[in-house]
């Protein structure tokens, strides 16, 4: 942010932001990491990854949601003879 004094800025607060920044970009890798080792030991159990994303994805959805979605996907399919 600039400064009132000829445009200058707040060297430390700058500092501040990007530390704050790499910092939570670290934890973001981090969590990705860990998130790939748990789907990981999924499918070492038997569990396919693919579908794992996606029932996470339908659990985001509100119930009124997951039955309009349910009900596309059954339109679509029945259009598509499958």
């Amino acid at each position: 942010m600039k400064n009132a004094n000829h445009g200058a800025i707040d060297n430390q607060q700058l500092l501040i932001i990007i530390e704050r920044i790499e910092k939570l970009n670290e934890d973001t890798a981090a969590i990705a990491a860990d998130i790939k080792e748990i789907f990981s030991e999924a499918k070492s159990a038997g569990f396919d990854p693919k579908y794992i994303r996606q029932m996470i994805r339908l659990r985001k959805l509100d119930p009124d949601e997951l039955d309009e979605a349910d009900e596309l996907t059954k339109m679509y399919r029945s259009a598509l003879g499958i």
